[in-house]
């Protein structure tokens, strides 16, 4: 895995994510790549269970990042945030519109397409390999306080001063 974007808002510990979806390193499977944007995926969100977080934990945000996307801002694929602290997984497909697998009190803030959901992998045809950071965060508050209509960047700008901690996994996809 290169360096992680996230540490240009806040260098903290690392603890352990996992997933049964997607590997460090590895292409990210059909299921996880876009549908909506045609890529021929699903646009399915990844399995995410993780362990070894701060005992001052107080909630969890889980976010998607392509910083290679041609956009000058990179390409934010998810967010959810204000996932209580007792919740350590979201299972596949989680993020869907309706964000039927997020738990109570959390929510999805819109991605860069535009939507409150998870949205797949769509790198354009020749532009080379996009390495996908999925993170999730442990953070020192039970809310962010932010609206549904926070932008990625201010929930960034958040970031920077409520994470305690940060595990990534950072599979990658290139389209030919």
């Amino acid at each position: 895995m290169s360096v992680s974007p996230y540490d240009q808002i806040a260098v903290v510990p690392s603890f352990t994510v996992f997933s049964n979806d997607v590997a460090d390193g590895m292409e990210l499977p059909v299921p996880q790549r876009s549908g909506v944007m045609g890529a021929g995926g699903s646009d399915l969100s990844p399995h995410l269970v993780w362990s070894g977080f701060p005992e001052a934990t107080r909630s969890f945000l889980v976010t998607v990042f392509d910083p290679m996307a041609p956009t000058g801002s990179g390409f934010w694929h998810w967010e959810v945030i204000d996932i209580p602290a007792c919740v350590t997984h979201l299972q596949t497909g989680a993020g869907d519109d309706a964000g039927s697998g997020i738990p109570a009190g959390a929510f999805q803030l819109r991605n860069d397409a535009g939507l409150a959901r998870y949205v797949g992998a769509a790198p354009p045809k020749g532009h080379g390999r996009h390495v996908y950071y999925i993170g999730v965060h442990a953070i020192d508050v039970e809310s962010l306080g932010l609206e549904p209509t926070a932008s990625a960047a201010f929930l960034g700008f958040n970031l920077h001063s409520h994470t305690l901690a940060r595990g990534v996994i950072a599979p990658c996809y290139e389209a030919k």
